[in-house]
């Protein structure tokens, strides 16, 4: 349908050729976004085939591939667990304050997993202050709560949204006379959402699935602050053992992991798009809960109390409790906020500057060249950060190891380190101009072309001011989330350059929690707005 809808534009347009040099431009732009992930494989090839095999098959590898796919299937399993039911609840039955719970159980998403991680540790672990409590009680100590069960169990609580938001946009998008007519035939509850609703929401079900899976596979902070050995966490410790072959080998292997869940999405993606026929009904409730009503809410209260009260219980204790003289090295100080300030806003610009001609070249053409430079720039987001950081610190020091003539060092300074959040993060950026620039009608801009605009000064003199809100949604995604980049940053900032994930970096690995407070508080509002950004831009399509 919108590939259809491109032809009709284009067609309107009379624009039957590719422009060179929009062309060139956003191809430049593609390369550049896989440029990092070359150094990755050059330096892999650096590797003699006998000891790359041996460092394959050594039982820490080993040990490393298998708690990875444990990881990812624990977690994929528990957010469907958790996140399919949670949909149903808040979309097609009578539960109680149900448009509280539907925005509640989504606000996990807001919360960076590491510091759910952290939070999770002081409050649960051992000797930890949810121990301190009991303690009257006799309980001196708390089972272990690190390795992979708690592993598990933090990044479900912050990654089940994922399948929370895809499974409730199908049921929104369901037609509800249909689960009626089940009813009507003597189906039960439980008879009526196997035959009827859940082969709808199937589809929904599995790429929420994969988000989750790709996300747990990705994740590095969770990982290291529970002490679990996965590839993420194998990497970056690796890299500062100067084990440079073993982590690259390791970062491969992971890409070849996140490959595989990218083919299994984009497979599930292309049978949605042929079968999801729903027309759509009303969100009323359709389904009774009679007696189970009230104890329904248990459900969504126990998750959203777990993944937010915990956190935000912790922070607090830590903020009004934190003893200023233990570590003052790693007290708050504003430059730390500037500093992510400044990078974040440097790199939403790039962004922005690097996404206009590839978004505006894939809407404006129905051509496989502009799909081809538009999906390349998701390589970056898909890649997960540490490997992506690797990639860029090979780069940077082999640049740096040539010593070219008035070419100044790359390797920790702040150019890098803002290309490599564009790297990352410019899909942001992509995906909201391109939905903006096909709503544009491009009658618009052959009129102008004829009053005799340029291409250049009609797209600036039209084009531009009616994608402005994409472009500043765009810009103000790529900021949020570069704010909260962390394995990126930990790798490629510069040497005293300090900012809010870091301190709260410095904080855990120093075990001085207090000092995380405030930096983390802050980062959780800056979640926060990065939500209200994407709530925004659903507008009143059946959101939250």
């Amino acid at each position: 349908m919108k590939s259809t809808v491109r032809r009709l534009r284009r067609s309107a347009s009379g624009t039957d050729e590719l422009p060179l040099g929009l062309t060139l431009l956003a191809g430049a732009v593609a390369a550049s976004m896989l440029f990092p992930l070359t150094w990755l494989v050059v330096e892999a090839a650096t590797v003699d085939l006998g000891r790359a095999w041996s460092m394959l098959v050594r039982p820490a590898t080993v040990d490393v591939v298998v708690n990875s796919l444990l990881l990812m299937a624990g977690v994929t399993a528990l957010s469907v667990l958790l996140g399919v039911p949670l949909a149903w609840l808040t979309v097609q039955t009578d539960l109680p304050f149900r448009r509280f719970w539907s925005v509640v159980v989504a606000l996990p998403l807001v919360v960076p997993s590491y510091i759910g991680a952290f939070a999770f540790v002081s409050a649960f672990g051992p000797r930890g202050e949810f121990q301190s409590i009991l303690e009257p009680l006799g309980i001196e100590r708390l089972p272990e709560i690190y390795g992979l069960p708690g592993a598990i169990l933090v990044i479900t609580l912050y990654t089940y949204p994922y399948v929370y938001l895809t499974v409730r946009a199908g049921l929104l998008s369901f037609d509800t006379t249909l689960l009626e007519a089940a009813r009507t035939l003597n189906h039960g509850r439980w008879g009526a959402f196997r035959r009827v609703t859940l082969p709808h929401v199937q589809p929904a079900i599995v790429a929420g699935a994969l988000l989750a899976a790709l996300y747990a596979v990705s994740d590095f902070g969770t990982p290291a602050i529970m002490r679990l050995p996965v590839f993420t966490r194998q990497i970056f410790v690796e890299f500062h053992r100067f084990a440079a072959d073993y982590a690259a080998m390791l970062s491969l292997q992971l890409l070849a992991i996140v490959l595989v869940v990218l083919a299994l999405e984009s497979r599930v993606r292309r049978d949605e798009s042929i079968h999801g026929d729903g027309v759509g009904g009303d969100a009323d409730p359709v389904v009774s809960l009679g007696a189970w009503r009230w104890p329904a809410t248990l459900l969504p209260a126990a998750v959203a109390g777990l993944a937010l009260a915990v956190p935000l219980w912790i922070l607090g204790l830590w903020l009004v409790t934190a003893d200023p003289n233990a570590r003052p090295q790693l007290g708050f100080e504003l430059h730390y906020a500037t500093n992510s300030v400044l990078v974040a806003g440097a790199a939403a610009f790039v962004a922005i500057v690097a996404a206009l001609p590839v978004a505006y070249l894939a809407a404006r053409t129905d051509s496989r060249l502009a799909d081809l430079f538009e999906r390349v720039t998701y390589v970056g987001f898909a890649v997960p950060g540490v490997v992506l950081g690797l990639a860029l610190v090979y780069f940077g020091t082999r640049f740096d190891a040539l010593g070219l003539p008035y070419a100044p060092p790359i390797y920790q300074t702040l150019p890098l380190l803002v290309f490599a959040y564009v790297v990352r993060f410019v899909p942001q950026a992509v995906g909201s101009i391109r939905t903006t620039t096909l709503q544009v009608d491009p009658r618009l801009v052959e009129a102008a072309r004829t009053l005799g605009k340029s291409p250049l000064r009609a797209f600036r003199s039209v084009t531009l001011p009616l994608i402005a809100p994409g472009v500043v949604a765009g810009a103000a995604l790529v900021f949020l989330t570069t704010m909260k980049e962390l394995p990126v940053t930990l790798l490629l900032r510069p040497n005293e350059f300090e900012t809010l994930v870091t301190l709260v970096w410095q904080a855990q690995e120093g075990a001085f929690f207090q000092y995380a407070a405030i930096p983390s508080l802050l980062l959780l509002a800056v979640s926060a707005l990065s939500m209200v950004v994407l709530l925004s831009q659903e507008g009143g399509r059946g959101g939250l």
